[in-house]
């Protein structure tokens, strides 16, 4: 087992989402919501999934503002699942305490904690946290420089423009993983793809429309800058992250899936002007196979996995369930289905391929 997870590795990802749902109306709390999260990360454990991340967000439709606590509730009970962020908002947030709060998850998890730091995709937390947009770049360039500088050493002196200096401090708990992974997060910047490589950190990409495929030239950014910085191409980790449900059919996987996905897109849509309705059309096309949408049966979502590794290499895949609100009966079944039959014929196939 150990080959394959070399391979690829598979898990979920999650913004906890709190927002109507669309057949019944009903909302549930962000209490509710977060428990459920909990069951969700054992069961992916006992489904034999690799990873299990969770988005941070300060909203009312995500209940996600401190994903390391919710990873922490479910380290006691699981056994081998990586527990991370998807992603950590490193912009709006100070590293040393990133650092602590994931260095005790590790503790706690006995080596399983990972950090995917991004500049996130909403930007309510610059205003609660009392930062600007004006130093939006800015801001992450330099926590992600003192957040791998807490990471490399114990002591720490540092200076930057947007947090007061570090000068010999010491910086605990230490992580138990040495060093505390950290992936940097993109959602198709080129910018950050040569940055990530650079650095020789995994990187992560939001795939949520068009066509996987298109992402291969930042694929070929990121390893071109880090063999430049001297890094093994061999070791470069990539990930990526779709919007997905598996269901016993490819019917039935679409028909529970598609109420939500509308709901949420058609709001995130019209907060960001995209213009137009996303409508059942739309949604075929993107679970189409070249598609961004990994939705189907378990041999379906197989086939799409493995074609993602062949044009992109990735070495880990998130899917993302759910967006919006469905029924968590539906959800846990779509955990148990990804582990216990669609992980297995992807690892098999990439076995089968690997050893020609």
């Amino acid at each position: 087992m150990a080959e394959e997870k070399q391979l690829m590795e598979i898990g979920i990802s999650t913004f906890l989402e709190t927002t109507p749902d669309p057949v019944t109306g009903k909302t549930i709390s962000h209490a509710e919501r977060l428990r459920e999260a909990v069951e969700e990360i054992v069961l992916a454990d006992q489904a034999g999934l690799d990873v299990y991340g969770i988005g941070e967000h300060h909203r009312a439709d995500y209940a996600g503002s401190a994903p390391a606590v919710v990873l922490a509730a479910a380290a006691a009970t699981t056994k081998r699942i990586r527990l991370t962020s998807a992603v950590s908002v490193l912009s709006s947030d100070d590293p040393v305490r990133v650092y602590q709060d994931f260095a005790t998850l590790d503790g706690l998890s006995n080596g399983r904690a990972e950090i995917m730091a991004g500049r996130g995709s909403f930007i309510e937390s610059f205003p609660l946290f009392g930062y600007s947009l004006d130093d939006y770049d800015e801001l992450f360039e330099e926590n992600l420089e003192l957040l791998l500088a807490i990471r490399a050493s114990e002591k720490v002196t540092w200076r930057g423009g947007h947090r007061p200096a570090i000068h010999n401090l010491a910086v605990y708990p230490r992580a138990v993983q040495e060093p505390l992974p950290v992936w940097v997060a993109s959602g198709g910047n080129p910018e950050s793809a040569v940055r990530a490589g650079t650095l020789g950190l995994p990187i992560a990409f939001a795939i949520i429309g068009g066509m996987p495929e298109r992402f291969a030239p930042l694929v070929a950014l990121y390893k071109e800058a880090a063999v430049r910085a001297g890094h093994n191409p061999d070791k470069l980790q990539i990930a990526t992250h779709s919007h997905g449900f598996v269901g016993e059919t490819n019917e039935q996987a679409a028909a529970l899936f598609y109420p939500s996905t509308a709901a949420q897109m058609n709001v995130i849509g019209r907060e960001r002007g995209w213009g137009g309705t996303y409508n059942r059309a739309a949604f075929d096309d993107a679970r189409s196979l070249r598609g961004a949408l990994y939705v189907g049966d378990a041999e379906y979502v197989a086939e799409k996995i493995i074609l993602l590794r062949k044009n992109l290499g990735v070495t880990r895949f998130f899917l993302h369930v759910n967006v919006g609100t469905m029924p968590h009966r539906e959800v846990l079944r779509a955990i148990e289905l990804l582990g216990t039959k669609v992980a297995p014929i992807v690892h098999q196939e990439l076995a089968r391929i690997e050893a020609k």
